[in-house]
């Protein structure tokens, strides 16, 4: 498996707690004696990881584009999925996030932590006209990047068709949809499905949903951000999942 390095206090500290993997390094920027930089250097030690003192410029060169924070940890890169990984039985805990052109990596990041976070299966994104995993989406996802399974397709709805043909149930959101997400059943199998930023989700995407719904807006905002709310229906989907006898409204 490839390296590549992340950057910023919350993502390295987040991939030394990892209890299956460990940072190869952890990097800092000379100088630093503050108590977070002594947090942090306790954390590796315990971990048995090495760390070294370099310069700005090395940690520039290292995580170009990054607000690293003056440190940055050596990872094995999360490789993207193959698209045989999502033959999957449809049993009941089953949960799958489809990203459907995401273009902002700190979406996408935040995306993927939240995904972690619920117990995502599997986040499925388009390999065209969508972020991948940049090393600024896998800062944002703080380590939930190289835990969550990344699945980059090349035909979505084909994909989407296929998990029907496994038993998915496939729920997508859409700010017109007549149902409210709290209406809707999201236990057993299930994919949910949200468009990129300003567009939404694409025709043929939408066309292939059993069904859509909308998050419910009190107040003059007309949608929340992608990631916040991915955040919504996921958690939906497990406050569901976790009531005795969920009612059923396919």
């Amino acid at each position: 498996m490839s390296e590549t390095y992340i950057g910023g206090f919350h993502a390295v500290e987040a991939a030394l707690d990892d209890a299956e993997k460990k940072p190869r390094e952890v990097l800092i920027l000379g100088g630093r004696k503050d108590a977070r930089i002594a947090a942090l250097l306790a954390l590796a030690q315990r971990r048995s990881v090495t760390v070294r003192t370099v310069s700005k410029d090395q940690l520039d060169m290292m995580a170009p584009g990054l607000r690293h924070q003056g440190v940055i940890a050596a990872v094995e890169a999360a490789d993207y999925q193959g698209e045989d990984a999502l033959e999957l039985p449809a049993t009941p805990d089953r949960l799958v996030l489809v990203l459907d052109g995401v273009q902002d990596p700190h979406n996408l990041g935040a995306c993927l932590r939240t995904a972690e976070a619920t117990g995502v299966t599997a986040v499925i994104i388009p390999k065209d006209r969508a972020v991948g995993l940049t090393p600024v989406a896998r800062k944002a996802a703080a380590g939930a990047a190289e835990r969550v399974p990344v699945v980059a397709v090349t035909n979505l709805v084909r994909t989407l068709e296929r998990l029907k043909e496994l038993g998915y149930w496939i729920t997508g959101l859409a700010g017109e949809a007549e149902h409210s997400l709290y209406e809707s059943d999201l236990t057993g199998p299930t994919v949910i499905v949200m468009g990129g930023e300003g567009e939404g989700m694409r025709r043929l995407t939408r066309e292939t949903c059993d069904k859509l719904v909308n998050i419910p807006m009190a107040g003059k905002i007309e949608s929340l951000n992608v990631s916040v709310a991915a955040a919504v229906c996921l958690y939906e989907s497990v406050r569901q999942r976790a009531q005795p006898k969920a009612a059923k409204r396919r």
